[in-house]
């Protein structure tokens, strides 16, 4: 199975970027993934292609059209039948890896990305489109964010890492952030590779991995911590 990737942005031209590059670029040759991108103002109506219109009440700024944007989905999802649609909005719910993972073992999303002050909201009462966030950041538009998205979830697909297994022990995977790296040389500006990782004593390296992913999402993230201690629990 592809899993194709369908952004509905203003600027195509956008897509695939950097993700026509390394592995996803590589991925993208071999027909793992295929990136079909549509414009938005293919959908406007009248002759200047009008994509967008002044907020409701006043304020600042230009909103994309509901109309337009429908129309937009619409043609995507007869194109791509099957395939989720997601929002890049910093109004929606933040994501986790875990829903990545759910995409990336999918046929692919239709994913639009926002401009301007964002999207008549309207059209979230009128398809169903999930909401999505990179994060409490505000960006240019949605395509930087599903480039994001999109690099989650091809580095998953099967064969585009290296090592089937390379994925498992990342950050947020088994509900920790990663335990630190390194590598030669030994010793560097007078910080040393820690003994245990020298040792060739795999239990010792894995607890010691364990309970440094342990300490540092507890002082970095304490609120994945505290899920983690709460699921760790049974709470």
């Amino acid at each position: 199975m592809t899993f194709t990737a369908v952004p509905l942005t203003l600027y195509p031209d956008m897509f695939p970027g950097p993700l026509g590059h390394s592995m996803a670029g590589r991925a993208l040759e071999s027909g793992t993934w295929h990136c079909a991108p549509v414009q938005i103002r293919d959908f406007a109506t009248d002759k200047h292609r009008t994509v967008d219109d002044t907020p409701a009440g006043g304020g600042a700024g230009m909103v994309l059209k509901a109309d337009v944007l429908a129309a937009a989905i619409d043609h995507a999802a007869t194109a791509h039948p099957g395939l989720p649609v997601l929002a890049m909005t910093p109004r929606g719910t933040p994501i986790a890896q875990a829903r990545v993972r759910q995409l990336a073992a999918g046929p692919g999303a239709i994913i639009l990305c926002g401009r301007f002050e964002g999207f008549d909201e309207r059209i979230f009462d009128a398809r169903p489109i999930e909401e999505v966030s990179m994060g409490d950041i505000i960006l240019s538009g949605g395509e930087m964010a599903a480039l994001l998205l999109l690099d989650a979830c091809i580095r998953l697909l099967p064969g585009v890492m290296g090592a089937s297994a390379s994925g498992d022990d990342e950050s947020f995977e088994q509900g920790l952030l990663e335990y630190p790296h390194y590598t030669r040389p030994v010793s560097w500006e007078g910080h040393d590779i820690p003994d245990v990782l020298r040792s060739g004593n795999h239990k010792k390296i894995a607890a010691w991995r364990r309970e440094r992913a342990e300490r540092d999402t507890k002082a970095r993230r304490p609120d994945l911590w505290a899920a983690y201690v709460a699921a760790r629990d049974g709470r």
